[in-house]
């Protein structure tokens, strides 16, 4: 295990914590900024195009729960492309201060009680 994989075993891996952390590293990199700035259209395309890149990697054959990886490291796979949709919203959260842990417990507290396959309005 290496020094980075020990830090983050041990660091506060809350959904707040990362959203955070996908922000600062955004930042870091340049994303956010006045001369960065996108539309929200931009950004939600930018969201559903990681959901395209796993189903393009569901297309080409790779498992579910396969990550394979490059020669530089960088992960590839169906849920290295779900961690990026996920990683992209917690980004876009953090930014426009949208506690996200809150409205997701809130949701699905919500959806707890709601009846068998919501009263059957969806199929």
């Amino acid at each position: 295990m290496t020094q980075n994989e020990r830090k983050l075993i041990n660091m506060d891996n809350s959904i707040k914590n990362l959203q955070k952390r996908a922000y600062e590293n955004s930042l870091k990199h340049g994303f956010h900024g006045k001369d960065n700035e996108k539309e929200f259209g931009d950004i939600i395309s930018l969201m559903h195009s990681e959901l395209s890149e796993a189903y393009e990697e569901y297309r080409n054959h790779h498992e579910f729960n396969e990550t394979y990886y490059e020669e530089d490291g960088k992960p590839n796979g169906i849920p290295s492309e779900l961690a990026d949709v996920v990683i992209r919203i917690l980004d876009f959260c953090e930014s426009k201060k949208i506690d996200l842990e809150e409205i997701i417990i809130q949701k699905m507290k919500y959806n707890e009680s709601r009846p068998y396959k919501h009263g059957n309005k969806l199929n």
